[in-house]
């Protein structure tokens, strides 16, 4: 009696929202003939589906390799258009899901970005004030993330060195409470209501016309934007030094005769004002030192705009046009005269409040040995005195020994009182002598 294999049947539903119920039939091909034939009742399992569908197979693979290859090819057929059709219909349910899935988590991850209120200086003089974002900021410039990182606002603690970064298309200038890039056709200021951006904007908008004082041709933009950087860093510098000089001057000639709180306090302030002062020009000359001794970044700058490029290795401009590359060596040689011009101003200052820090450093020693000198005075007459009181002690001790209410058969001398105060005086400046005359051979006093 041959075998007949059971019928693999498995009937389910997909509930959801937005779809209908559908159910779906496998069986081996033998068992879809059979059933045509004759009726099988069939009992339907509920699956259901909230989030995801799991698919509930059993492989007939067996159940078809028993089966004579003759039989029924249409029915394969039949069985591969269920398949299909029981996919389609799990990939439109689970799509929509993947969709809001991937949508809800780009929306998670959104950082906002930092907006800056900037001022905008064009080459024409121009200047108005504008909120631009970092996204905006980097795409404009052609800048990467880290090298907003110099003249960002929020970082002033930690990027207070200054600093001036060439890149392909931008100049970065950080010199303190002054921010700023330089571009071929505008300049973007950074913190402008600080007292470094208005000196800056003060001293660049006058050097912004079509004709320089000497009647040549100007420099352009954003070399202008540079040198006038340089120039109203240094007139602040300068105009700190000579607000100081004077006072210092003046504390100088009158401390050797005059030591008072309030003075003494002048002297303090005015040292930590010229300890500031020498450390902002010395890293300023230090920016202008390492600028001149790396001719790569200022080759950079000439280029910068033009058909040019540097050869790797030895820094040698190739431009298309040989007139290009003719006036980039020009500026290459403004550029170098104009930062030695301000870094011999920046030594200057760097090299006077030195001097002056070191002569109210030298005012402080002479003051302390002043003062020490005036300690040591006292502390003699304090030591002269506890000598003294010494030798005064071992009389009282005497006199307090026969201060006893005890018989001792020397009052009733009538001179015995007489002789026994002056052995008591003349004991007690003997030995202040002798003690005197110790701490002198011990150089004590």
């Amino acid at each position: 009696m041959a075998l007949v294999p059971q019928p693999n049947l498995l009937q389910f539903s997909v509930q959801s929202s937005s779809t209908s119920a559908h159910y779906l039939l496998f069986s081996s091909p033998s068992q879809i003939s059979s059933l045509k034939t004759r009726s099988l009742p069939l009992f339907p399992i509920a699956v259901t589906v909230s989030s995801r569908v799991k698919c509930l197979t059993k492989s007939t693979e067996e159940n078809w390799s028993s089966e004579p290859e003759t039989d029924g090819t249409g029915d394969n057929d039949d069985v591969d258009g269920v398949r299909e059709d029981a996919k389609a219909q799990v990939q439109n349910f689970t799509s929509p899901q993947r969709i809001v899935t991937s949508s809800g988590d780009s929306s998670s991850l959104g950082i906002r970005e930092p907006v800056y209120e900037v001022v905008e200086v064009k080459s024409n003089g121009k200047v108005s004030t504008r909120k631009i974002n970092r996204r905006q900021l980097l795409k404009s410039s052609g800048l990467r993330p880290r090298d907003i990182r110099s003249i960002d606002p929020s970082l002033f603690m930690t990027n207070s060195m200054p600093s001036l970064l060439v890149r392909e298309h931008a100049i970065l200038l950080n010199l303190g409470s002054l921010r700023a890039i330089a571009m071929r056709e505008h300049a973007l200021i950074f913190d402008f209501n600080r007292k470094g951006g208005k000196a800056f904007i003060d001293t660049l908008l006058p050097r912004l016309n079509p004709r320089s004082n000497s009647g040549g041709p100007c420099m352009p933009f954003e070399i202008e934007v540079v040198e006038a950087a340089l120039l109203s860093r240094v007139q602040r510098l300068e105009k700190r030094l000579m607000d100081i000089e004077p006072r210092v001057q003046g504390l100088l000639e009158v401390l050797p005769n005059r030591l008072t709180a309030d003075v003494l306090e002048q002297l303090r302030i005015s040292k930590q004002a010229l300890v500031e002062l020498s450390s902002r020009a010395g890293a300023l000359r230090q920016m202008l030192l390492d600028l001149l001794e790396d001719p790569h970044e200022i080759r950079r700058i000439c280029i910068m705009g033009r058909n040019c490029t540097l050869r790797k290795g030895s820094d040698i401009m190739e431009c298309s046009v040989s007139v290009e590359k003719q006036i980039a060596e020009e500026e290459e040689e403004e550029i170098e005269m104009l930062l030695e011009n301000y870094l011999q101003r920046c030594e200057s200052c760097h090299g006077q409040s030195e001097r002056l820090l070191d002569s109210a450093k030298e005012m402080e020693d002479s003051i302390a040995v002043n003062l020490s000198s005036r300690r040591l005075e006292v502390s003699r007459v304090e030591l002269l005195l506890q000598v003294g009181a010494f030798c005064v002690t071992v009389g009282a001790l005497i006199s307090g020994i026969f201060g006893m209410n005890l018989r001792s058969y020397l009052e009733e001398h009538v001179f015995a009182f007489w002789l026994t105060t002056a052995g008591i005086i003349v004991g007690a400046v003997v030995a202040f002598f002798i003690m005197y005359s110790y701490l002198k051979a011990r150089k004590i006093l």
